[in-house]
């Protein structure tokens, strides 16, 4: 299994998502936001991130920029609420890196299917 971190700003969901791949057999980090994550990245590397697009400090363009820069051997997926803005950010998170993107609500299956294909070195359009 895969060493995952999970970035948004809202700790529910980071919680919620840290149960699903933990029940799933991976090891999870959680960030709040992008620098946080580029900071935990540094202490403990992991394998893949799953980072949201919108959060109010460190916002996920620029973490996927800046993974993308520092950490080139790290799969992104990118997620976001589902609406036209949300949509225009994930083709964009695309264009900078992230080998998947999800919509959010998205199902249990789909994060595993994503996650298992970019640990795969898949990647799908956006």
């Amino acid at each position: 299994m895969a060493r995952i971190m999970v970035i948004d700003d809202d700790a529910d969901l980071r919680s919620l998502l840290q149960y699903v791949l933990s029940s799933a057999g991976h090891e999870v980090l959680t960030a709040g936001d992008g620098l946080e994550a580029l900071n935990l990245q540094r202490t403990n590397p992991v394998q893949l991130i799953i980072t949201d697009m919108f959060m109010p400090e460190h916002e996920g363009i620029e973490t996927i920029l800046e993974f993308r820069r520092d950490f080139p051997d790290v799969g992104i997926i990118a997620m976001s609420g589902a609406s036209e803005q949300a949509f225009e950010m994930l083709s964009v998170a695309r264009r900078m890196g992230a080998a998947q993107v999800l919509e959010k609500p998205f199902s249990t299956p789909e994060l595993l299917s994503a996650i298992e294909g970019v640990l795969r070195g898949e990647s799908r359009p956006a």
